[in-house]
């Protein structure tokens, strides 16, 4: 069994940042790649962020130059500081991490982000 645990979601102003962090446990592969969705209320769900095992990182439009990824594998944590954010970053975040080249794909229960004044 792989769990995945978020933590980091809140209420924050625009322009504000904050940083979300996913602890993964289990049965995990030295090959895999962990990262970040969201889904806005109406919206279908997107990509925020990746990063593989090789650290190579790939980010949503929307998001890139605000948002890094980034990871510490011998935590098995990856993490997303969101900087910059806007009332569209509003959503719930999930966590996932996909292994064996997409055969075992897990999700993290989400943490809500909240981009308000």
């Amino acid at each position: 069994q792989v769990q995945l645990v978020e933590s980091g979601g809140g209420l924050v102003q625009p322009g504000g940042s904050l940083g979300l962090s996913c602890a993964v446990s289990g049965n995990i592969f030295s090959d895999n790649t962990m990262g970040w969705y969201r889904r806005a209320p109406g919206k279908q769900r997107e990509l925020v962020a990746s990063i593989t095992s090789g650290s190579r990182i790939n980010y949503g439009d929307s998001v890139k130059g605000r948002f890094t990824i980034s990871r510490d594998n011998a935590k098995n944590t990856v993490y997303l500081q969101m900087n910059s954010l806007k009332p569209e970053d509003t959503a719930v975040y999930y966590c996932n991490l996909v292994q064996l080249g997409g055969y075992y794909n897990y999700w993290g229960q989400g943490t809500q982000v909240t981009v308000s004044s």
